[in-house]
Order: structure tokens, then C-alpha cells, then sequence
């Protein structure tokens, strides 16, 4: 019998601090309001930049630019047995169109310190959201080149 092929789901996320505090979202999930970095899933016919750009601006309403890549997190969902493979990109945000509607499920974007976020360590979305501000701030960063799209 042939063994069906896994395939985890790819998303990407934004990592961005600006003036000592880093910007989530506030989202409804199964399990209560939690907060995440801007993220979501890579679409058919889009680079893992392009995914990052838009999920950005589709749930903080900010333009990002990415200017380096933080990491590749893999991470299985213990509620739902859900692997991904998350593609963190350090960066910095653009304009803010304050009367853009957020993507569903997200309530607002908010910027939080890293005290803040350490103290809600219980209301995040996932153990990656900590873990790649943690590594951003020990100073991990690749290169964007690290990454070829064909």
C-alpha cells in the first residue's frame, strides 16, 4: 500500500519591532482571542516575500518590507495535529492605512514589548510567536538570498 505524501502547511510571518516594541495581531481562534506576528499561508503562484507583503498588510494594515529572513520554524499543533513550516521575516513597516479593514478573525493590530509579550506568553497563538521574537533578539538573521525562487 502506498504511504499518501506529507505536505505540512507553509506560512509566513512578519517580525517587526519599531521604537522598543514589536507589532502583533489580535485574532479569534477555536481557543479564544490570542495573538500572532502578521502571518498566513503562501498561495498558489506567490513567492514567500510576495506571501509575507500582503499577509501584512492584510492583517495589520501596513505595507512591510522584508529585509532579512529570521528563520524556518516547524512546529506541529498539539490541539489539531496540524504541521507548519513557518518562514519568519525580519522587517520594517511602511505606511498604515488606518481605515483598512482587517482580514477575518482579526480584532486589531497592537504593538507590544517584549515584557508584555513574555507576561501574555499564554495568549499566543502559537510557541513560535515568542520563539521568533526570542531569536530576533539574540541577533539571528539570514540573508533574503538564502531563498530562490525558479
Amino acid at each position: 500500500m502506498k504511504k499518501q505524501q506529507f505536505k505540512p502547511n507553509s506560512t509566513v510571518a512578519a517580525i517587526i519591532e519599531q521604537n522598543g516594541k514589536f507589532l502583533l495581531v489580535e485574532e479569534t481562534t477555536d481557543r479564544g482571542n490570542r495573538f500572532n506576528q502578521p502571518a498566513g499561508h503562501l498561495e498558489d503562484n506567490e513567492t514567500l516575500i510576495q506571501a509575507v507583503i500582503r499577509e501584512t498588510l492584510e492583517e495589520s494594515a501596513y505595507d512591510f518590507t522584508p529585509t532579512a529572513l529570521l528563520g524556518v520554524y516547524h512546529w506541529k499543533h498539539p490541539h489539531n495535529d496540524t504541521t507548519y513550516l513557518r518562514f519568519a521575516f525580519i522587517g520594517n513597516v511602511g505606511v498604515h492605512y488606518q481605515t483598512q479593514e482587517l482580514d477575518d478573525g482579526i480584532i486589531r493590530a497592537v504593538w507590544m514589548t517584549i515584557d508584555e509579550i513574555r507576561e501574555k506568553a499564554a495568549l499566543m497563538r502559537s510557541p513560535q510567536v515568542l520563539t521568533c521574537i526570542e531569536d530576533y533578539l539574540s541577533g539571528k538573521s539570514y540573508p533574503l538570498e538564502v531563498i530562490t525562487n525558479l
